[in-house]
């Protein structure tokens, strides 16, 4: 836990979750600027001269694309094309590069990467002493360049520079996300609060679920194939780059169409927060899909991604005993390939 957090009012509920007292914060955020401590996220530094080759032949990325401007989704499979984790890539600078991901998983990850790090002569580093602070609203973009001096980037894009990066996510309100040393952070965050209302993380993990954006936890580890969390359809594929580890998995599923299971985002009618891994099921008892992501919204409901069959009649599901009504995920379910994004700032 970071001190800055709770010298500035945090309150830790879990390793991974932060609240303040204010009153509603999914209420709030539907109308005001607010800005949270991103807990849940850790970062992991890859450094070396043979950085590119070495996440070439590791990730689903095209590192070619990721120039410092452009900043995909990218993805860690098994051999069998079981995700390990899921991440954002950056490009720090010549050599640099910097994984945003899971904070559960930032270790296993690291150590899985270990074991190829040698022949590239490159450096794993978790960085614990990186602050990450979100913000959302429609003032979002203005308060950043004010405050950080950043001009904010395009979604999936970067800005800054080898010191404080600035990434843009989508969501259902503008959505801004800042890297910087600790101690930074710590002057950084009175400066936003004095025009964001501070609110716990939990606010940011629900506008991802309404963005039918989910970051792989421990939970699923080795479990899922990449499509199944719809990432190919987010840009986290490049299918036009050379071979990685689990690529040919991940490649016949999508040309020959053998995805059975697909992310879906939902609403509980009930205010019970399902726990994640819980089963998704028919009115016979029967298992369909499991829960990837959950949170309560503005009106105390719960919303949650899953992971769920894709028969079209599965007929009236629940979760936990909770009725679940289907809502629209904000994007297509299609391939978008990361190289069109390119210049898209």
């Amino acid at each position: 836990m970071q001190d800055w957090i709770t010298a500035l009012g945090g309150r830790q509920e879990a390793d991974d979750r932060i609240a303040f007292d204010t009153p509603a914060p999914a209420r709030t955020a539907l109308d005001a600027t607010v800005v949270t401590p991103l807990v849940h996220l850790g970062v992991l530094d890859v450094i070396g001269t043979g950085a590119e080759r070495f996440l070439q032949g590791q990730t689903s990325a095209q590192l070619g694309l990721v120039d410092g401007d452009l900043a995909p989704l990218t993805v860690f499979c098994t051999p069998k094309g079981r995700m390990l984790a899921n991440a954002q890539l950056l490009r720090v600078a010549e050599g640099h590069y910097r994984l945003l991901l899971h904070r559960g998983l930032v270790e296993s990850l690291a150590e899985h990467l270990k074991k190829f790090a040698p022949f590239y002569q490159v450096e794993l580093t978790p960085r614990d002493d990186l602050a990450l602070i979100g913000l959302i609203g429609q003032e979002a973009a203005a308060l950043a360049e004010a405050r950080l001096a950043i001009a904010p980037p395009a979604p999936w894009h970067q800005a800054g520079d080898g010191e404080v990066q600035l990434l843009a996510h989508p969501g259902p309100r503008p959505r801004l996300l800042a890297l910087l040393p600790e101690a930074m952070a710590a002057e950084a965050w009175p400066r936003l609060a004095d025009q964001a209302t501070p609110v716990g993380n939990a606010v940011w993990c629900l506008h991802d679920i309404q963005a039918g954006l989910a970051w792989l936890t421990p939970t699923h580890r080795d479990a899922l194939l990449p499509q199944m969390l719809n990432w190919e359809a987010l840009g986290g594929i490049s299918f036009k780059k050379g071979c990685y580890t689990g690529q040919e998995v991940v490649a016949r599923a999508h040309f020959r169409g053998q995805v059975k299971r697909r992310l879906a985002r939902a609403q509980l009618e009930g205010g019970e927060l399902p726990a994640l891994g819980s089963q998704v099921e028919t009115a016979e008892g029967k298992a369909v899909g499991e829960v990837v992501a959950a949170e309560l919204d503005a009106y105390e409901q719960a919303e949650i991604l899953a992971v769920l069959s894709t028969k079209e009649d599965l007929g009236p599901l629940t979760v936990s005993g909770q009725r679940l009504k289907p809502l629209k995920l904000p994007y297509p379910i299609e391939r978008l390939d990361p190289e069109s994004l390119v210049g898209d700032a």
